[in-house]
């Protein structure tokens, strides 16, 4: 790609605020905030030439449909086209799997760190990125802590802010995030955090229920609605009321019902399957997923009303390998929690910096409570995130019992086979279970079994 990453030096430490540096930590009114650079939109060609917007979040989406922060009257345009992220090491362009592509100078780009004056070329339209020399103040949480959640990070610190911000209200929340990233985490502290915190905290997983039950499970059903329907059983809509549903893998809703899932959301009202009246509920919803529902939308798997009507506040939440300064900290609560005894050894610190974590919290989890259970020797935490683990020189432990030995062993295995699967599957159940050749409803009980869903 011909335009080059613009370097730019990051610092952490407090400045003042009226000497604002890109990437530095500083604070803004008495209030801890992270720098940014600014950036303006200018449309230099296209329908819509000459309009310009200012960025005043530090992600802005760009399409032809109302909701984007930037939208292009230009036909050429797909609905999310395309997302730019302000960042210490210049603008970040991301494209949302759009018809014509992102590009610049005639390349088509997928994902790249582009410097100031750089024009994107979307569809028909071009679009120039400035940055106007003045910083964008991003609010901070003060503290690494919030409630469960852990992280000293910046890209942690912002995630608590809006946390904290968000769970004093009653708007719709959307997760998004890698597997493994704690998203049911954080759900569950936005319920803890608000005045709902104590009434239902209700999970579906919409990746977990067959497509055939998903209907009864969100909305509940009446005695003979169908085979098998042999009594009355409430919803999880129905059984929060007062509190908070939380949709995990949002993405994976069948497209059929996702309209039935809007007019609930929408009318706050639920009729269970078979019933003829409607019953009125007030609960809180929160969505999660591994995936980019703008993309969705551009590919037509995800309804465009329901994603505006989910995602009145998105959160993003960093994937491990962005917020690495971190890694001590959690490695350390995960050994507390699996049982370690003293500081955490040398050979785990080291294997600490010798991986992406693919597999995020999860993968770091896992890693730790095996350290704790097996020793160093197990230890190999880039090698889990990629291919199933070789049996070990010493071979099973022979203090145990034969079935005690084995089960460890089966254990291991299935670990790290689950492990590798589930990343070259790019978290894709479906995809797995086909590749596996097992069942698909198996296959999420296994995964579970082994936290990694």
């Amino acid at each position: 790609m011909r335009a080059k990453v613009t370097n730019v030096r990051t610092n952490t430490g407090e400045n003042s605020p009226d000497r604002l540096g890109q990437g530095q930590t500083v604070r803004v009114g008495g209030a801890p905030a992270e720098s940014r650079p600014g950036l303006v939109l200018t449309v230099v060609a296209g329908p819509s030439s000459g309009h310009v917007h200012r960025a005043t979040q530090p992600e802005v989406t760009l399409g032809s449909i109302a909701g984007n922060a930037l939208v292009l009257n230009d036909t050429t345009v797909s609905r999310n086209h395309a997302v730019i992220e302000t960042t210490s090491r210049g603008f970040r362009v991301r494209d949302l799997g759009s018809t014509n592509g992102t590009k610049i100078e005639g390349l088509r780009v997928l994902d790249a760190f582009v410097p100031s004056g750089t024009v994107l070329e979307l569809g028909k339209s071009r679009v120039r990125l400035t940055d106007p020399g003045e910083a964008l103040a991003v609010p901070l949480f003060e503290g690494g802590r919030l409630g469960p959640l852990l992280g000293e990070s910046v890209a942690m610190r912002r995630v608590f802010w809006l946390i904290s911000q968000v769970a004093r209200t009653d708007v719709s929340v959307l997760l998004q995030g890698e597997t493994g990233t704690g998203k049911d985490l954080v759900a569950e502290t936005l319920h803890q955090a608000s005045s709902r915190a104590a009434k239902p905290f209700v999970v579906v997983d919409c990746g977990a229920v067959s497509e055939s039950l998903i209907e009864s499970e969100l909305f509940g059903h009446e005695r003979g609605a169908f085979t098998g329907a042999t009594g009355r059983r409430v919803g999880a809509i129905e059984a929060a009321d007062g509190g908070t549903v939380f949709f995990d893998e949002i993405g994976e809703l069948p497209l059929a019902l996702q309209p039935k899932l809007l007019r609930v959301l929408e009318r706050k009202a639920v009729r269970s399957v078979g019933a003829n009246e409607t019953k009125a509920f007030d609960v809180r919803f929160i969505a999660a997923t591994h995936r980019d529902l703008r993309a969705e939308v551009n590919r037509g798997t995800f309804r465009e009303d329901l994603f505006f009507r989910l995602s009145v506040a998105p959160i993003r939440l960093p994937a491990l390998r962005d917020r690495r300064e971190d890694l001590p900290m959690l490695a350390k609560h995960f050994w507390g929690r699996a049982g370690g005894k003293g500081p955490l050894p040398a050979d785990l610190e080291r294997a600490l910096s010798a991986s992406d974590w693919p597999g995020n919290l999860r993968e770091l989890r896992n890693v730790v409570e095996r350290f704790v259970a097996f020793g160093g020797d197990l230890l190999e935490p880039s090698a889990a995130a990629t291919a199933p683990s070789a049996p070990t020189d010493a071979g099973p432990p022979t203090a145990d019992t034969f079935k005690v030995a084995k089960a460890k062993v089966v254990e291991q295995f299935e670990r790290h086979y689950l492990q590798a699967l589930m990343t070259e599957c790019q978290n894709n159940a479906s995809e797995a279970a086909r590749r596996a050749d097992v069942d698909r409803v198996h296959l999420l009980k296994l995964l579970r079994r082994y936290g990694l869903r």
